[in-house]
């Protein structure tokens, strides 16, 4: 039986808790998950979530291993390496999450311009018309960003901005980044319980509260 794949790239965008966290979760799900991390990333990876991937392959390998547990199904590779598996239509996968998503990247998808291994992957999954779900983070678009969803989105490819949902009565940021990834695995077709769906009433545990008073 042929394994399931996925990619998961993680661009140079604010939000790489997303990407860690729906590798994580596919790992989880027992799929293989083939991770690319762009040069610009690393930094705000670092930045954001105290984790150092370190400066070279075999350091950025090991860390990875560390924080997931996991060196059996988690494939690494830079974000120059397009000689890599991913780089190929002839590589299976079940599809690819680009998490998250950064303007500059956006552009290069929606243009066919792959000039590293995430955008080369992407571009892959898109010719091979395999599952593409992008996370785009910026906020507000500008008519060039939205020109260039749209774009992606008329060919198929799913937009999924991580836009908060209060109904699962969240209560920290890691509550709220599994709704986000809880949406990126549903547009691809993925159970899980990263967060509690809506069933037509709040839940009980985090209720309706008082409303606050508003200074005048």
């Amino acid at each position: 039986m042929a394994k399931k794949r996925y990619i998961v790239g993680i661009t140079g965008a604010s939000g790489p808790e997303i990407g860690l966290k729906l590798a994580g979760a596919l790992l989880e799900k027992g799929f293989e998950v083939h991770l690319a991390v762009s040069g610009q990333a690393k930094n705000i990876i670092r930045d954001e979530t105290g984790l150092d991937i370190g400066n070279t392959k075999k350091e950025a390998i090991n860390a990875l291993a560390r924080y997931f547990g996991n060196r059996e199904r988690l494939f690494y590779s830079e974000s120059t390496e397009l000689w890599a598996p991913v780089a190929s239509g002839s590589f299976k996968t079940e599809g690819m999450f680009v998490a998250p998503c950064s303007m500059k990247s956006l552009s290069a998808l929606a243009c066919g311009y792959a000039a590293n291994l995430i955008e080369r992957a992407a571009d892959v999954c898109i010719k091979e018309g395999r599952k593409l779900v992008i996370c785009p983070r910026e906020m507000p678009f500008s008519p060039i960003h939205l020109e260039n969803m749209l774009k992606l989105a008329k060919i198929g490819v799913i937009i999924a901005p991580p836009v908060a949902a209060f109904y699962p009565g969240p209560r920290t940021i890691d509550e709220m980044t599994g709704f986000f990834v809880g949406k990126l695995l549903d547009s691809a077709g993925i159970d899980h319980d990263l967060y509690r769906r809506w069933d037509g009433q709040y839940d009980a545990g985090h209720g309706k509260r008082a409303p606050k008073k508003r200074k005048l």
